[in-house]
């Protein structure tokens, strides 16, 4: 029995009661993890059309494609979904900070001990020129 068989090789993607699928974005060069979205069925059309990595705003209510304001964008190069099918990884490009604050991953802070925040990266960006026209 081929493996194909075995894991199943038809596309069920298990969206959520909103309608959406978890995305997360990391760096297909080296695999760190960039971000966490949201895409519906038709923002991941759009990124699988465009290559662009196209989201779904839950706070909006709209799309998004990555970097349509900052310029940031990210190159979709690859998409994978994980085994239960609820959640979609996106190997991209990434162009300038994946985080609106500036930072190359939204992962920028660790959890002290003592439970409070301590920022572990540098930030890339000056968010408030990036966004200035906002």
């Amino acid at each position: 029995m081929s493996a194909n068989a075995d894991m199943g090789s038809q596309l069920h993607l298990k969206f959520d009661a909103n309608g959406l699928i978890t995305a997360i974005a990391v760096d297909a060069d080296n695999g760190e993890v960039l971000m966490v979205a949201f895409m519906n069925e038709a923002a991941l059309q759009k990124t699988m059309q465009t290559g662009k990595a196209t989201y779904w705003s839950r706070s909006r209510q709209k799309f998004w494609v990555k970097g349509e304001e900052s310029g940031h964008v990210q190159q979709v190069q690859q998409i994978l979904i994980d085994c239960d099918q609820d959640a979609v990884l996106l190997k991209v490009k990434q162009h300038g900070a994946a985080c609106h604050n500036g930072f190359r991953s939204c992962f920028f802070r660790a959890i002290e001990p003592d439970g409070t925040l301590k920022q572990v990266r540098e930030q890339i960006v000056n968010p408030a020129a990036v966004y200035a026209s906002k």
